[in-house]
């Protein structure tokens, strides 16, 4: 069967954007695509994180491609001219027939596409597809997110509605619908961990106008609630501004207390919206992915040194390290 990734018909290097909320599941789509049976020796990854300590990177190690991290900034704002730079050395240095970009959980797609019109990325590179991830979760409770959370699916060519095995199976049908609804022509695919083959990948998206227009699903009394309750304005905390986002990281040698650590994570306030990274137990090392109040841990036999990022909305970062084990 012809290798659906190896593209050399093509003349420039092919992108892929991936593109999701905070937590959604960019870096295990990431994973599953270097994970395939394929020759991706051509294949550069490019890891994009709001913070200043690699997770994803460290994550994605062992892949078969060559990964480059931009950290400490968002593609589409702070890091918009070390993105620009870092295409061209790509470019320059390996001349790949691929390239695949995780974005950070804030980046505005939207806000991404001018630089591949630019004539020196146009020339060698073309953005093929913009993939979104979009945690089924999320969508439910989507009156509390603002323009970016609706940015990210509006600009997208296919939509991955992930994690719906977590929900009553009755309820996806209608959370499809809804979101064909509301971004009418949209490609959508429910996924478990992000599950989807080779071929729905590369397959060619449909030309489409992006012409963003907010998506009218605010309530004002239910943003009002909200702000009344914790003191941010949530109608707001969308906007791909980094200004308005603090993130932080901690790094320690010394294991923590595995009870007090887990009581330490079902105590982070709600302003508290991300952690993630590697803590070290007594007896072992996990990696811990926290998002929105829910969290989970997976085996880690790596370096068995305590690596956690933090990223929040108006909180105090020495306030949330001080209560750390």
């Amino acid at each position: 069967m012809q290798d659906t990734l190896k593209l050399k018909h093509e003349t420039k290097a092919q992108v892929v954007l991936l593109s999701g909320f905070l937590g959604a599941g960019k870096t295990t789509l990431l994973k599953r695509i270097l994970s395939w049976p394929a020759d991706l020796s051509d294949t550069v990854v490019i890891v994009n994180e709001f913070g200043d300590a690699g997770i994803d990177g460290l994550l994605l190690k062992n892949s078969k491609s060559d990964v480059i991290e931009l950290s400490s900034g968002c593609i589409c704002c702070t890091l918009s001219s070390d993105f620009k730079q870092s295409l061209n050395r790509v470019w320059n240095r390996f001349h790949p027939a691929r390239i695949l970009i995780e974005a950070s959980g804030i980046a505005d797609p939207a806000s991404v596409l001018p630089v591949f019109n630019m004539p020196d990325i146009g020339d060698r590179m073309m953005l093929r597809k913009i993939i979104t991830v979009l945690d089924a979760d999320f969508w439910e409770a989507r009156e509390a997110f603002g323009p970016l959370f609706y940015s990210q699916l509006e600009t997208a060519d296919l939509i991955l509605l992930n994690k719906i095995d977590l929900f009553d199976k009755a309820k996806i049908p209608g959370f499809l619908s809804e979101i064909h609804q509301a971004i009418p022509g949209c490609q959508v695919i429910p996924t478990i961990h992000c599950g989807i083959d080779p071929e729905t990948l590369w397959m060619t998206p449909k030309s489409k106008s992006v012409n963003l227009q907010p998506i009218r699903y605010f309530k004002r009394s239910y943003d009002q609630q909200l702000q009344d309750r914790t003191g941010i304005d949530h109608h707001l905390a969308g906007t791909a501004t980094t200004e308005n986002y603090v993130t932080f990281s901690y790094v320690n040698n010394n294991a923590a207390d595995e009870a007090s650590f887990k009581k330490f994570v079902n105590a982070l306030p709600w302003e508290l919206f991300r952690m993630k990274g590697l803590i070290r137990f007594a007896d072992r090392a996990e990696m811990v992915n926290f998002v929105g109040g829910k969290s989970e841990y997976t085996p880690w036999d790596g370096e068995p040194q305590t690596r956690l990022v933090f990223i929040g909305w108006g909180i105090d970062p020495d306030k949330i390290i001080g209560r750390l084990p």
